[in-house]
C-alpha cells in the first residue's frame, strides 16, 4: 500500500478496517523519516477497533517506511522493478524487527548479514516467499523475504480486431504482451498500447521472438495457413507449455491433420478451442474467457 503526503493512497491492506488509523501513523513516518512497525490485533471477543466493529478476526503486523526519492525503499523497489521487467526473478528483504539493522526494504543482499543473505538465496532457489527469524545477542530479529517473479509474458500470434480486448485484459493484470502478425495493416503498435508489436511472417516466429521467455502463446490470426505455421513453429520450439488456439473444434481437427506428426508435439500443451466456457459471444467476453483460462493455468488450477 502506498500512502501519499496528502493522505491519499494506492492499494489496500484490508477491507478498510484500519486504513484511516494507518494513515495517521504514515504521516508521522513521512514527517520524521523513520520506519516503524504497527500491529493490529482483531482477534478479541469485542470485535472493536477504534470504536468500530471491524469484523476482520485476524492480526496484522505492518511495516511503514519512507519511500520518497533516494530512500532505501524507493531504490529497492526500483531495482526490483527493473529486474522483473527484464523477465528476471528477484527478491526483496523486508526487515520489520531488528536491533541490528535499520527497519525497511532491502534489495542489495550485500547490505545484509549472513542469515539474510542465505534466506534471500533460498527464496530465489525455491521461488517462494518466507518469514525469517534469527537472534543477535539474545535479541529477536525478524524479516520477510519476498519472492518476485517476472510478470507473465503472453505471445499473441495474430493482430486482428478481436486481439485488442485480449491485450487490454492482460495488461490490466500487469502481464507483458508481444503481438505478431504478417499483415502491415494489423501489425501497428498504436492499435495495442502497452504491447510489443512486430510484423513477421508466421514461419519466422522462432527467429523473431525468444519463445523461451514466453509463458503462454495464443494463436488467433483467423488465417488458416498462418495459424498452421505458428503452430508448427511452437511445436518445433517445445515452448511455451501453454498454447491456446482460437476457433471451433472442427478447425482444430483440420489443423491437426495439416500438422501431421508435429501435432503430437503440441497435444499436451494445446488448448483448442481456447478459453473457459462462460457462454462468451462478444470480443470482450471471449477475451475474458481466454485470459481467465491462462490465468488459471499459470496458477496451477487447470
Amino acid at each position: 500500500m502506498l500512502i501519499m503526503n496528502d493522505g491519499s493512497h494506492l492499494g489496500l491492506l484490508s477491507g478498510g478496517c484500519m486504513e484511516a488509523d494507518l494513515a495517521v501513523h504514515a504521516r508521522q513516518v513521512i514527517a520524521d523519516g523513520t520506519a516503524r512497525a504497527i500491529e493490529y490485533d482483531m482477534r478479541g471477543p469485542d470485535d472493536v477497533l477504534f470504536g468500530l466493529g471491524a469484523g476482520c478476526e485476524g492480526a496484522m503486523r505492518i511495516l511503514l517506511e519512507p519511500a520518497g526519492r533516494n530512500t532505501r525503499a524507493a531504490e529497492a523497489l526500483a531495482a526490483a522493478g527493473r529486474a522483473v521487467q527484464l523477465g528476471e526473478m528477484t527478491s526483496l528483504m523486508v526487515v520489520h524487527e531488528s536491533t541490528q539493522l535499520p527497519l525497511g526494504t532491502y534489495h542489495d543482499s550485500s547490505q545484509l548479514p549472513p542469515e539474510l543473505r542465505a534466506a534471500a538465496n533460498q527464496t530465489l532457489a525455491q521461488s517462494a516467499s518466507r518469514n525469517v527469524a534469527w537472534s543477535t545477542d539474545g535479541a529477536r530479529q525478524r524479516a520477510f523475504a519476498q519472492f518476485l517473479a517476472p510478470p507473465p509474458h503472453l505471445l499473441i500470434c495474430g493482430a486482428g480486431p478481436d486481439v485488442a480486448p485480449v491485450v487490454v485484459a492482460a495488461r490490466n493484470l500487469g502481464w507483458r504482451i508481444t503481438v505478431v502478425d504478417h499483415r502491415p495493416a494489423y501489425a501497428e503498435s498504436s492499435r495495442f498500447p502497452g504491447a510489443a508489436v512486430f510484423r513477421i511472417d508466421a514461419h519466422m516466429l522462432r527467429e523473431a521472438v525468444d519463445l523461451t521467455r514466453c509463458h503462454a502463446a495464443l494463436v488467433m490470426s483467423h488465417h488458416l495457413k498462418s495459424d498452421e505455421s505458428y503452430l508448427r513453429e511452437l511445436a518445433a520450439a517445445g515452448v511455451p507449455d501453454y498454447v491456446g488456439l482460437l476457433g471451433p473444434q472442427v478447425r482444430r481437427a483440420r489443423l491437426a491433420r495439416e500438422l501431421g506428426p508435429l501435432d503430437a508435439a503440441l497435444k499436451s500443451r494445446l488448448r483448442g478451442p481456447v478459453g473457459i466456457d462462460i457462454g462468451a459471444s462478444t470480443p470482450e467476453s471471449i477475451a475474458l474467457s481466454i485470459v481467465s483460462q491462462i490465468h488459471a493455468w499459470l496458477a496451477g488450477r487447470v
